[in-house]
């Protein structure tokens, strides 16, 4: 990505004090459970290692730690019974979810053969969660349980513990890095209209605001033959383009996406969110006529890039970016009423991930609806099951997601420019549109290949905020 983060973690692991003195050998047993345990999160996250906890003076120290580094979720790993007490100070402070990793190290005891200590170091699967959930709740705190076996390694577990993760690197994303907008929203979609200062306290974003003539003049300094041959080289091998595609036709648009490049790097930002409503003329024409495919190199590198200035699907966009790899724009375009089936799709700015062959580009007279005309690029969303994410808000400025899975299916597709796919949804096209206009959404949503709500649903208790799944 052009502009990188890292998820913080906090870990830490919990016993009883008052075992240890009683069966020396647990102090060993428990160093080695938790060190085989922190190497099983993957290498994408920064973890802030809290250490293994007996008692709520060491519980405090860890919280000390976790506060400091801001951390974006808190995983626990309970070895054997611990009291709750020696949880609540590492965790009274944040406004993060704690997961309780509960996964016993032995499939199965060997019941002649077990001693006490072998029961309390290697086969608690752990009467102590159901009183960490009580008091977590008693706290107010956001918790979820992941259980499972050490011994034969355990998938199920992996796979929990790598979606929260991913769900955290969001939290991180949205709190380090920022997001411009350029112009102003489509005058008249107030269902995309946003209050930034309430977006910052809510969702953490924060917004840098940006006018066209500042961008009309953001290649001018940018005289690298190098870096913008290589870059032209990138767009071609990107997309396929009407007419054929060479270096010197799209090498004015490259020296902007090397501009951009650029920009995003030193403004720190990873969500756009445009638009043009201007003459399109001189300098302004040129950029306006290129700006599709340059902000689709963006999004290739994992910038969301929105268009009609709609901050809540940049958001959407890049959450499905960051947990699920892909991130497209996307709205209701019609029904198929003889197939049952939803044509959903945008024009504008899209992701290469989501594309099962090479993306297409052609230049058009007019852009519906907007300014002037130049690049159009289509995307060809993979076949198979699809996720889709919407923001809102209600009345009093709560954000809320809006999500649905649903198959995209092989057969004819809109052919004037606009990516667009063909997906089914198990309540039925007639039932989606109703259901999902329901929820309230804004008319844009982002999309992504593959069933993501499970992890969206992460996500939403990371940012605390509720999810309407529409279908699944």
């Amino acid at each position: 990505m052009l502009v990188e983060t890292k998820a913080r973690i906090g870990v830490f692991s919990i016993a009883l004090g008052a075992y240890l003195p009683q069966f020396p050998s647990l102090v060993p047993e428990f160093e080695a459970q938790y060190d085989a345990f922190k190497k099983t999160l993957p290498d994408t996250v920064e973890i802030v290692d809290g250490g293994l906890v007996t008692t709520k003076e060491l519980a405090a120290a860890a919280g000390d730690k976790f506060r400091g580094a801001d951390v974006d979720l808190v995983i626990l790993q309970l070895l054997t019974y611990a009291t709750s007490y020696n949880m609540l100070p590492a965790i009274r402070d944040l406004d993060v979810p704690v997961v309780l990793v509960n996964v016993q190290k032995k499939k199965a005891p060997d019941y002649e053969n077990t001693d006490t200590a072998t029961w309390l170091g290697q086969l608690y699967a752990c009467g102590a969660v159901g009183e960490m959930v009580a008091d977590l709740e008693r706290a107010g705190k956001r918790h979820a349980v992941i259980t499972g076996v050490a011994e034969g390694g355990d998938p199920q577990v992996r796979e929990e513990i790598d979606a929260w993760c991913r769900a955290a690197q969001v939290r991180r994303r949205f709190r380090d890095a920022n997001l411009a907008q350029i112009g102003r929203p489509y005058p008249g979609m107030m269902d995309l209209y946003i209050d930034e200062t309430n977006l910052y306290h809510r969702m953490f974003l924060y917004t840098k605001q940006f006018d066209w003539e500042k961008m009309w003049a953001i290649a001018d300094d940018i005289a690298d033959q190098e870096s913008i041959r290589a870059k032209a080289q990138d767009i071609l091998d990107t997309f396929d383009i009407e007419g054929g595609g060479t270096v010197e036709k799209v090498w004015e648009m490259a020296r902007y996406v090397v501009a951009f490049e650029q920009w995003v790097k030193d403004e720190q930002i990873a969500f756009i969110a445009s638009h043009y409503d201007g003459f399109a003329q001189g300098k302004a024409g040129v950029l306006d006529s290129m700006l599709i495919p340059a902000f689709s190199m963006l999004i290739k590198q994992g910038v969301a890039c929105a268009v009609e200035g709609d901050i809540k699907v940049a958001m959407a966009m890049s959450i499905l970016k960051t947990i699920a790899g892909a991130g497209q724009l996307s709205e209701m375009y019609s029904i198929d009423f003889n197939e049952d089936i939803c044509i959903i799709g945008h024009s504008g700015s899209g992701d290469a991930d989501i594309s099962a062959k090479k993306p297409t580009m052609k230049i058009v007279p007019v852009f519906h609806g907007k300014t002037g005309g130049g690049y159009l690029t289509q995307f060809y969303p993979h076949l198979g099951p699809v996720t889709y994410l919407g923001i809102t808000q209600d009345r009093d400025g709560h954000f809320k997601f809006v999500a649905a899975e649903g198959i995209n299916e092989e057969g004819p597709i809109f052919t004037f420019g606009d990516t667009n796919m063909r997906t089914r949804f198990s309540c039925g096209a007639r039932e989606f549109c109703n259901r999902w206009s329901e929820a309230g959404p804004t008319h844009h949503m982002a999309a992504a290949p593959g069933r993501h709500i499970d992890t969206i649903l992460k996500v939403a208790k990371i940012f605390n905020v509720p999810v309407d799944v529409v279908v699944r």
